[in-house]
């Protein structure tokens, strides 16, 4: 029997889904497992699979297939294939395929370039790396915009339909409340205290494992690594995460696990019959960070679970110098200055997004120069932060995101923040027993919830879709910031 042009265009995308996860799999490796010396080769590999998938992705029998099929008698999950499909084809078409390959070979390369400066405190000796990608992912934004803002053009691969004005002003409403309650916090009488010992990072890691199997990831379709930055990779049958570990500071491989743990119980928990077609991942990079985020942050930071987890790093470090669980939940949660996004409380943690979305929007609207990127970054920081950056791998260097040509994602940190503050909000209206449970080491009510209400779908539904669905509304910035000032003005005693 003949198939039908939807039936031949999903079995196309079946197999472009497939090689896409192969070179998912190229750039797990190359962070985790890959030999230094194969980075150039695999520069090469990862530029041969780019081309692949761009010549796959814009292949003329796609359009023939999208002409021929009529929405409208597709079911559901159909009509969000083609709405995927229509929008991936139309954007794919309109990057030229030496372009997407040129992308894919310098941003492989550049990410040991970027760890080499990184760790030589050398910014100008990655400089003109960076401006090569930047003078490319502005070209790729020129093709995309259409004559439209550049900025967007490339913000709308991570969110789409986002808008850079939006986040501004979402901004623009976060930055007083942040700031104002920063300044109580760092200014008030009562201030918890820091970790001061060693902690074996062999023991951080099997502590590592322990939690992200507490949060539901499930190792049969997964494992966890160290990398220099944590990440997640893949979806399905196989999501693979890292982290990291500082032998004086243990929070950081703990929250970072968790945190990876939450991007990975996304894909997880997405409804396998999505499994490579367009619905099998999540329909965003705000709505993956809203897990995270949530995951790390309004459970594995909240007092419940952090007597939960008082206990388990006692019994596995023994005395840690702090008294109870309720001091333990204090110093999870200090505010204090600092350099390091990815360390950051939840009261300032905002703040190093809006940095490095003026700067790289800066960038791509052509307003700022490479060349005059660390000087920039530094004269910010010490105004919003109020500290003077020291080192490079402290200030320019510290993300991987820019090496990587990931210019637009920064800004779905926030929006994922946002996203998360409203999903606690409706969750625990759903849950009025979460804290009792979480207490006790149990997350599966919370995760069980977020499954149902936000991973299940996948790409389903729209990326405000899908929040305002789960929360009932459509989100704002209100339940984010009303969770912020309840919870630090209590540690804080303001």
């Amino acid at each position: 029997m003949r198939k039908t042009p939807y039936q031949q265009l999903m079995a196309f995308q079946h197999d472009t889904e497939a090689l896409a996860q192969v070179a998912g799999r190229l750039g797990w490796d190359q962070e985790t497992m890959m030999p230094e010396g194969a980075a150039r080769q695999r520069s090469e590999e990862l530029a041969a699979m780019e081309a692949v998938l761009h010549a796959r992705r814009t292949d003329a029998r796609i359009g023939e297939w999208l002409a021929a099929i009529d929405d409208g008698k597709l079911d559901a999950v159909g009509q969000a294939n083609m709405r995927h499909i229509r929008r991936g084809f139309r954007r794919n078409s309109l990057v030229p395929a030496d372009l997407a390959k040129a992308l894919a070979r310098l941003t492989s390369l550049s990410q040991r370039l970027w760890a080499q400066a990184r760790a030589a405190e050398d910014f100008a000796s990655f400089a003109p790396t960076l401006a090569e990608i930047v003078s490319l992912k502005r070209e790729e934004a020129a093709a995309l915009a259409e004559g439209g803002d550049l900025y967007d053009a490339l913000l709308d691969d991570y969110e789409p339909g986002a808008r850079a004005a939006d986040l501004q002003a979402m901004f623009s409403a976060l930055r007083p409340r942040l700031v104002t309650l920063r300044e109580k916090a760092l200014n008030a009488r009562h201030q918890p205290v820091a970790l001061e010992m060693e902690f074996s990072e062999a023991t951080q890691m099997l502590l590592a494992r322990d939690l992200a199997r507490s949060f539901g990831y499930d190792f049969k379709r997964g494992r966890l690594d160290k990398a220099v930055h944590p990440f997640s990779s893949g979806s399905g049958t196989d999501v693979r995460i890292t982290t990291r570990t500082n032998l004086h500071d243990p929070f950081n491989c703990i929250y970072s696990t968790i945190h990876e743990t939450g991007h990975a119980c996304y894909e997880q928990g997405i409804n396998p019959d999505f499994a490579l077609t367009p619905l099998g991942q999540g329909v965003s990079m705000g709505v993956h960070e809203s897990q995270s985020r949530i995951y790390e942050n309004q459970l594995g930071r909240g007092r419940a679970f952090c007597g939960y987890l008082y206990g388990e790093m006692t019994s596995a470090f023994g005395d840690i110098g702090l008294p109870d669980s309720e001091a333990f939940y204090e110093t999870v949660n200090r505010v204090v200055p600092g350099y390091i996004r990815t360390e950051a409380d939840e009261v300032q943690y905002n703040l190093h997004i809006m940095l490095r979305f003026d700067l790289e929007r800066a960038m791509i609207e052509g307003k700022l120069e490479v060349s005059a990127l660390e000087e920039a970054w530094n004269s910010r920081f010490e105004a919003d932060f109020g500290l003077a950056v020291d080192k490079p791998s402290n200030g320019v260097l510290q993300d991987v995101h820019w090496a990587v040509g990931l210019f637009g994602y920064f800004p779905t940190y926030s929006l994922g923040n946002v996203y998360a503050g409203c999903l606690n909000k409706a969750m625990r209206a759903a849950l009025p027993e979460l804290d009792a449970e979480l207490a006790a080491g149990n997350t599966g009510p919370a995760t069980g919830w977020l499954r149902e209400n936000v991973q299940q779908y996948g790409g389903l539904y729209t990326p405000q879709d899908v929040i305002t669905k789960a929360c009932g509304a459509a989100p704002t910035e209100a339940p984010l910031l009303d969770y912020l000032e309840a919870k630090f003005s209590d540690i804080y005693r303001l």
